[in-house]
C-alpha cells in the first residue's frame, strides 16, 4: 500500500494516542494505511498533505451525490435553524416516509433509526413478534451490522471454520457474543437452492425471518439469481417466515426503489441507511402495513433519542428529492457502465481472467476464470493480484478500497474525466502487475 505523506501519518498518529487502533470503525484500519481524510468535495477526497483522490469508497456507500452536496447541505442549515430534536414527530421525518413509500415497491409504512444495524435488529425483533418464533436465518458472506444476533458468518468469516458447504456452521465474527445465541442462528449458503431447500424443510417452521443482502455488499457485488430470490419468496410464504431485504447498501443506490424495483421480488421487510441521507446518519425499516403495525406500546419496542432528527431527516428529504427528480441515476447509469466497460477492455486486451459483478453504482472484480456463485467461491479469486493493482491506483490518486470483498462505489458527482483518469491509473496498475509477474 503506499505511504502516507508526513502530515497525514502525523495525523494517524495523533488518532492512535486516543481512539483504538486510530479508527471508530474495525472497518476503516489497515495499518500505516489506514485511510485519513482533511476534507472531501464532489467525487473527491484530500488527504492532510493536500493529496486529491477520487473516491470510490463513499464511505463504504452513503454518498451517492458527491461529498458535501451543496443543496443538501443548504437543507440542512435551512432546517436545524429551527431545532434538531424534540421527542415529538416532526415534518422531515413524516416527508422522508412519505418519500419511501412512493419509491419503494412494497413498502407500506416506515420507521426510522440512525444506522443500518439498528435497522436490523429492530426489524429481526419486529419479525419474532410477528411470527412468534425465534430463529432466524442468514446466508455466508452477508453482514448485517455490528449486534449479536446476526454478527456470524459475514464476508471476514474464516472459511476453514464455517464447515461443509451441506452442513455450514455459524461462525462467530467477535469476541464477546454468547456461545448461547448460536442456537437461535440457522446459515446457509447464498444462491444455493438446493441446500436452502433442505434446512427449510427441515427446520422451516422454526424460523421467524429470513434475512439477505440481495447483492453481497461485502463480498464483491456478486449478484443473486432471479431463481434463488423468487424461491426465497416463495418459501417464506409456504412456512410463514418474514422475507427481510437488507438494503442497507443496495437500497436507493442500484435503482431509485432498491432490489424490490431492480429485481421485481419484494420482501415483508426492507432496511434502508447508507445512501438515503447521502452520507448523513440515517436509517429506516419498511415493509407490510400488517407487520409494521405490530410496533407500539405494549407490542414491539422501536425507540431512540436521535430516530427522525431534523438534521438527517431534512438530508433524506433533499436526497431523495433530487433522485424522485430523475437527478440522480441517469448520471451513475452513465460513468458507471463507462468505468465497468473500461476496466472489462483493458483486462481482455491483457488476457487476465477476471469477473465483474454488480451494477454501475456498485460493482466488484474477481480474478478467476469461473463466475463465482457466493461467499465460498470467492475464496478462489486472485485477491493479491487485486490487492497490487489498487496500490498503484492510490498512488496515482484513484481510491478504491484495497480489499476486494468490497464494492467501486459511485456517485452523481463523478464525471467522464473521473473515468477516463481512473481508467489510466487501472492499467498503470495491470502493467506494474504483469511487469512484476515476468
Amino acid at each position: 500500500m503506499p505511504k502516507h505523506g508526513q502530515k497525514s501519518m502525523a495525523f494517524l498518529k495523533r488518532a492512535r494516542k486516543v481512539i483504538p487502533h486510530g479508527v471508530n470503525s474495525n472497518f476503516r484500519y489497515n495499518g500505516d494505511a489506514t485511510p485519513v481524510v482533511a476534507h472531501a468535495k464532489g467525487a473527491y477526497v484530500y488527504d492532510f498533505d493536500g493529496k486529491r483522490y477520487i473516491d470510490y469508497r463513499l464511505g463504504y456507500g452513503p454518498i451517492i451525490l458527491g461529498h458535501a452536496h451543496p443543496y443538501v447541505n443548504q437543507r440542512v442549515q435551512q432546517a436545524i435553524e429551527g431545532g434538531v430534536t424534540f421527542a415529538a414527530t416532526q415534518e422531515y421525518e413524516v416527508r422522508v416516509a412519505e418519500r419511501i413509500v412512493e419509491m419503494c415497491p412494497g413498502v407500506e409504512m416506515v420507521r426510522l433509526s440512525n444506522s443500518g444495524s439498528e435497522a436490523t435488529m429492530h426489524a429481526i425483533r419486529l419479525a419474532r413478534a410477528y411470527t412468534g418464533r425465534d430463529k432466524i436465518l442468514k446466508f455466508e458472506g452477508c453482514y448485517h451490522g455490528g449486534h449479536d444476533h446476526v454478527l456470524w458468518s459475514t464476508a471476514s468469516g474464516k472459511l476453514e471454520e464455517t464447515g461443509d458447504r451441506h452442513h455450514p456452521r455459524a461462525y462467530k465474527q467477535s469476541l464477546g457474543i454468547p456461545e448461547i445465541l448460536r442456537n437461535l442462528i440457522e446459515v446457509a449458503p447464498w444462491n444455493d437452492i438446493e441446500i436452502l431447500g433442505d434446512i427449510l424443510e427441515e427446520k422451516g417452521e422454526e424460523i421467524a425471518a429470513i434475512i439477505l443482502e440481495p447483492i453481497l455488499g461485502n463480498g464483491a457485488a456478486l449478484m443473486p439469481q432471479l431463481a434463488f430470490l423468487q424461491f426465497l419468496r416463495e418459501q417464506c410464504d409456504r412456512y410463514g417466515i418474514v422475507l427481510i431485504f437488507d438494503e442497507v447498501k443496495t437500497g436507493f443506490r442500484i435503482a431509485p426503489g432498491g432490489a424490490g424495483e431492480y429485481f421485481g421480488v419484494l420482501p415483508d421487510l426492507s432496511t434502508f441507511a447508507k445512501a438515503l441521507g447521502n452520507g448523513y446518519p440515517i436509517a429506516a425499516i419498511g415493509g407490510k402495513q400488517e407487520i409494521m403495525m405490530h410496533i407500539g406500546p405494549g407490542k414491539v419496542f422501536h425507540g431512540g433519542t436521535y430516530a427522525g432528527n431534523v438534521v438527517a431527516t431534512a438530508a433524506a428529504d433533499a436526497t431523495l428529492e433530487l433522485m424522485q427528480a430523475g437527478k440522480v441515476f441517469p448520471q451513475i447509469e452513465k460513468t458507471g457502465s463507462m468505468l465497468m466497460q473500461g476496466i472489462e477492455e483493458i483486462l481482455s486486451r491483457y488476457g487476465i481472467p477476471h469477473r465483474l459483478h454488480g451494477t454501475p453504482g456498485m460493482f466488484g472484480i474477481t480474478f478467476m476464470e469461473e463466475n463465482p456463485l457466493d461467499w465460498r467461491d470467492l475464496h478462489k479469486a486472485d485477491w493479491e493480484l487485486y490487492e497490487d493493482i489498487v496500490a498503484v491506483m492510490r498512488e496515482r490518486g484513484v481510491m478504491p478500497t484495497s480489499d476486494g470483498f468490497e464494492p467501486f462505489f459511485l456517485s452523481a458527482a463523478h464525471t467522464e474525466a473521473d473515468v477516463a483518469e481512473t481508467l489510466e491509473a487501472f492499467e498503470a496498475g495491470v502493467k506494474q502487475v504483469l511487469v512484476k509477474q515476468n
